[in-house]
């Protein structure tokens, strides 16, 4: 499996806050079953103000320690963008994270607020795609506008976006109504990407492997083969090549 968002790198966002717990969330996401790792610190202006040069600094360091121990896995860096009108002065700068290119286009993962879609949000997607940029759109279960109005998704659906569910809510970590959400938009082939979104041991654990379960049992091991490794995989296979 390849796991393309969590919050590993120590000491910069509300993820792993130092070295060693950032190595125990590694060592698990390994023992679980996962092969790669893509971290994506938050990048929300004025909360984490985390820049490239910053999360460039903390993965050289991460991947060090990562090799000092000998753990089986491979690691690149993105970022957990938060829509923001701001964001579009840092991509035009070439200071922001992305993954990787697939078919033509470089993908991102962008983050709604939990609480709504903001106005003017399709018109950033549309700038976004205008420049061959094809938004992931994280945890689209857990965003309290579509948890009442599912359909809602369907104008970023009609733009192009790719969606990435969180493993613990098809779990029901997140309770009963993200977890039917989450089901009902990859029955309807809606989602692209199940990922861990992990930021510690305990709470929010880097698991893969139940949700791959479920996803298995309930639409069988193609679907589950799609979402935990080849679309992930694909789209940022070209961040893994040195």
């Amino acid at each position: 499996m390849i796991d393309i968002h969590c919050h590993f790198l120590p000491g910069i966002d509300d993820g792993a806050k130092d070295m060693d717990e950032a190595l125990a969330l590694i060592k698990l996401a390994v023992k679980d079953g996962v092969t790669r790792i893509v971290l994506t610190p938050h990048l929300h202006l004025g909360r984490f103000d985390n820049t490239l040069s910053v999360i460039q600094s903390a993965f050289s360091a991460l991947k060090a320690e990562v090799n000092k121990e000998n753990i089986a896995v491979e690691l690149a860096y993105a970022a957990e963008v938060r829509l923001d009108s701001e964001i579009l002065t840092l991509l035009t700068n070439k200071q922001l994270p992305l993954y990787g290119n697939y078919s033509g286009q470089q993908f991102m993962l962008l983050e709604f607020p939990h609480s709504h879609i903001p106005a003017g949000s399709e018109m950033l997607v549309k700038y976004l795609k205008n420049k061959n940029i094809t938004p992931v759109i994280a945890h689209p279960e857990r965003n309290r506008d579509l948890l009442e109005s599912p359909h809602k998704i369907k104008p970023f659906i009609r733009l192009g976006c790719w969606f990435q569910v969180t493993a613990s809510s098809i779990t029901g970590h997140f309770g009963e109504a993200c977890q039917s959400l989450a089901l009902a938009y990859i029955e309807q082939g809606f989602i692209q990407i199940v990922a861990s979104d992990a930021h510690n041991l305990k709470r929010r654990p880097p698991i893969l492997s139940q949700a791959r379960d479920k996803v298995t049992s309930l639409f069988g091991e193609e679907k589950a083969q799609q979402l935990f490794h080849n679309n992930p995989y694909n789209i940022t296979a070209s961040l893994f090549e040195h």
